[in-house]
């Protein structure tokens, strides 16, 4: 799999010069999950893993920095831009976490992981999990997820993100 993302992102660095706003290739799905290599007209890149449904859709981003973005979106939201939201995303059972300041932008609440032991283990706990539950700051429901199929999904989304930073699975590259 590691070649075909490689080759994908290859590709996708030769479609930067076009005139497309984006383009994507789909590197890998699962259950309702898919892993996407995007292209943006600006030449930058980025992997997606995301579930969906009519309408509404978790995803998980990485990108070339190794930042890595969580996008919870639906086309029931319409938010102003440059506002934020102190939201709580609980999986199963385990914990809420926090997601202090998290940005709204139209369909869309964005919000970045922190680069330590902390988003790591949210990223552990959605691919182990079963059911995301996304939440306003005062515990009520907004959303659910189903998690089938995520472990597979966020390994093929890692293997992707190693392929845009540079790091390689294989020493001898």
């Amino acid at each position: 799999m590691m070649s075909r993302i490689a080759m994908a992102a290859a590709v996708m660095m030769g479609f930067a010069g076009s005139a497309m706003a984006q383009q994507s290739e789909v590197l890998f799905s699962h259950k309702h999950w898919k892993v996407e290599i995007v292209g943006w007209d600006d030449g930058s890149l980025g992997c997606v893993a995301e579930v969906s449904a009519p309408g509404e859709s978790f995803s998980v981003w990485t990108f070339p920095d190794q930042s890595v973005q969580l996008q919870f979106y639906s086309t029931a939201w319409q938010f102003a831009e440059g506002t934020t939201a102190n939201l709580q995303v609980q999986i199963d059972r385990r914990a809420p976490w926090n997601l202090n300041n998290a940005e709204l932008y139209q369909n869309s609440v964005l919000f970045n992981l922190p680069d330590s032991r902390a988003g790591v283990d949210f990223i552990v706990e959605v691919a182990r999990g079963s059911r995301l539950y996304l939440r306003a700051d005062d515990g009520s429901d907004v959303q659910n997820y189903s998690l089938s199929g995520s472990s597979a999904s966020i390994d093929a989304l890692i293997q992707c993100g190693d392929v845009l930073s540079g790091q390689s699975a294989n020493p001898f590259n």
